[in-house]
């Protein structure tokens, strides 16, 4: 019997260029563009000064930068304590059909159509103490809030609302996977007398590991870029209490007008970005290669 050769077509690889084209021109060329200004001093339009790595170096030795990046690791890390066990539990208790599994997935997902803008409003209102509920609440209750004067009260009041805006992404990630899983699985649960711990510990668990995967990356990469929200909320204070990279690098480059500063900020925040994401990930890859391997053994 002789073989067969399919033969080898590579011309859909064609249908990639525009989106080649589109990378090029959104994020390339801007790209490029930071590049060249990281290494210029930016005297006027029409006069520019090579000096090398001078700002790579300046801004590696900002001790503001350093405080900002801990802030911003500090955040992100309390984001996913929070959020991804959270949502594992909300998604864990939604119903699975019917009427009411349609109810609660748009009802969970309001909060993801609100803007950023406004979700600073709205909880800059909210935790107010003469008008907002939450704040006139906490100082009924007997507790002095003030996320304009206290630098915790400011901090906690910020990661809630990240927590009460982006939960129900890691809930509806979850969910699909749920939904995923083949009926088979929870039949052979129930023949064995599997509890419901067992359940989610043997099968829903490793079954969502892939959504769960996007889901902290997702909210790692957000909550690290995060800027619209603390801002309109507390526009950094007091001090500089939610002054994350972000609102570091604007007041740079838009404030102060440092354009070459800005620049090398930039590039070292997107490396940092970068390399973080790559750490978290092949952390998470091991993590469920040795959870399936001892799974295997048992």
């Amino acid at each position: 019997m002789s073989a067969t050769t399919k033969p080898v077509n590579q011309k859909a690889w064609f249908l990639i260029l525009p989106v080649l084209l589109c990378v090029a021109f959104s994020a390339i060329v801007p790209l490029m563009t930071v590049v060249n200004y990281s290494v210029q001093d930016i005297i006027s339009p029409e006069r520019r000064v090579f000096v090398g790595t001078e700002w790579f170096a300046a801004v590696m030795r900002d001790q503001d930068l350093h405080a900002a990046l801990w802030r911003q690791l500090t955040f992100s890390l309390a984001v996913l304590l929070v959020e991804i066990p959270l949502g594992i539990l909300l998604a864990l208790s939604m119903p699975a059909q019917g009427w009411k599994a349609s109810a609660v997935l748009v009802t969970v997902a309001l909060s993801l159509l609100i803007p950023w803008n406004v979700v600073g409003t709205i909880w800059q209102i909210y935790g107010r103490s003469d008008i907002g509920l939450l704040g006139a609440a906490l100082n009924a209750a007997g507790i002095d809030y003030s996320y304009t004067g206290n630098a915790s009260h400011a901090w906690i009041t910020v990661l809630v609302m990240d927590v009460w805006h982006w939960t129900p992404l890691v809930a509806l990630l979850g969910y699909a996977g749920l939904r995923s899983i083949p009926d088979a699985y929870y039949q052979a649960a129930r023949i064995d007398g599997a509890s419901k711990l067992a359940v989610f510990r043997y099968i829903q668990l490793p079954k969502m590991r892939g959504v769960l995967m996007i889901a902290v990356l997702l909210r790692f990469m957000d909550s690290f870029m995060i800027y619209t929200e603390p801002f309109v909320l507390t526009g950094g204070g007091p001090g500089n209490a939610t002054t994350f990279l972000s609102q570091y690098l604007t007041q740079k480059a838009v404030g102060q007008f440092d354009l070459g500063p800005a620049a090398a900020f930039s590039l070292i925040y997107f490396f940092i970005i970068l390399l973080l994401c790559f750490i978290l990930y092949n952390w998470m890859q091991r993590l469920g290669t040795v959870s399936d391997e001892g799974a295997g053994h048992e």
